[in-house]
């Protein structure tokens, strides 16, 4: 527990004078003021992050966690819960979409085991396994306080061994069930109704989704979690994953490293990081939204505007990955483009 009140402690307001010096450049570039709408929002608001008018990426990091969830017992998944570890191998081997677009823009993928059902034998994998999946959070609480913050303190030691002075990292995930656990704690945080924040996860059938709405609609009248109290939802409904990404974004943050989010699990993630401290979305880039319903409402609810919106719900890191690379084109905007004065072009007549 030390570990994260440390890493919480630590996190700071973004520096508003960086960015009031980055918006002056901005309006000094040579094009119309705000005429690169949310190019121009984007590299602004990295400067405050970094702390510096012109900030720069050169290192990029995705890290794409992996747990299993016990709430697969009740059928409300498409597929089975081998495929966790099965894709897991995948990622490994390079051959999954986030493997694909990690390529494309240049970044380095960090797949951790957080509590696969199973033992993964790779050397290239990170094993901080708080347990061989979730409990069946439809009978019992998915997992103890003490394992939602060992999860949550995994992803921050991940973070601080891999992210080696990377200045934009991005968060992905795999598990069978985790848009059900995602549901349930956007329900339990922002206090919407479940049938508002559950969508249907990897295709499932209208039977299979109104089975799912009913057992998270049971499962938060069963275990009543606390919603401002992060840790309780965790224990309550949550995912080993989900809160070892939560740990990533809060060390993010610590750092004044940029984070940009995924989809609806990862997201849910930076909404427990967002509840432990509220400072930590300002750090965080919306890469996408999801067409679950729930992201939408967990955007709402932590003020996020997606850099995206292109009908996604894979998972893994993929559209935090296509993020990546409109940030970047920010940045180079803001660092490499001439102003007015630079380049001998008159400014416009007030």
């Amino acid at each position: 527990m030390e570990l994260l009140k440390d890493t919480i402690k630590r996190i700071k307001p973004v520096d508003s004078e960086a960015m009031e010096k980055a918006r002056e450049r901005q309006d000094d570039l040579t094009k119309p003021r705000g005429s690169l709408g949310k190019l121009e929002e984007i590299s602004i608001k990295l400067a405050g992050i970094q702390g510096n008018a012109i900030p720069e990426i050169k290192n990029k990091v995705i890290f794409t966690f992996a747990g299993d969830h016990g709430i697969v017992e009740e059928g409300i998944s498409a597929y089975p819960s081998e495929v966790t570890k099965q894709m897991v191998l995948n990622f490994l081997n390079g051959g999954a979409a986030i493997n694909v677009l990690a390529r494309h823009v240049n970044a380095r993928v960090v797949v951790a085991d957080l509590g696969v059902s199973g033992d993964i034998e790779a050397p290239e994998l990170i094993v901080k396994k708080v347990g061989y999946g979730t409990k069946n959070f439809a009978r019992e609480p998915a997992m103890t306080r003490a394992q939602a913050v060992e999860a949550i303190e995994a992803g921050i030691e991940i973070f601080n061994k891999q992210f080696r002075g990377a200045e934009l990292i991005a968060l992905g995930d795999m598990g069978i069930g985790n848009t059900t656990s995602s549901s349930a704690i956007c329900s339990a945080i922002t206090g919407r109704a479940p049938e508002e924040v559950t969508g249907r996860g990897t295709g499932i059938g209208e039977e299979a989704y109104r089975k799912k709405v009913t057992i998270i609609r049971k499962a938060l009248e069963l275990h009543k979690p606390e919603g401002k109290d992060a840790i309780d939802v965790l224990n309550k409904v949550g995912g080993f994953e989900i809160a070892g990404l939560a740990g990533v974004t809060l060390a993010a943050a610590s750092n004044r490293v940029a984070v940009v989010s995924d989809g609806f699990i990862s997201t849910t993630g930076a909404l427990i990081a967002h509840t432990l401290n509220p400072d930590v979305s300002d750090y965080i880039f919306a890469a996408h939204r999801s067409v679950e319903k729930g992201h939408e409402i967990i955007l709402e609810h932590m003020k996020l505007e997606p850099v995206l919106d292109l009908n996604l719900r894979l998972g893994e890191g993929t559209g935090a990955a296509l993020a990546i690379s409109i940030i970047e084109a920010g940045v180079k905007i803001l660092r490499e483009m001439a102003t007015f004065s630079g380049a001998g072009v008159s400014k416009t007549v007030e």
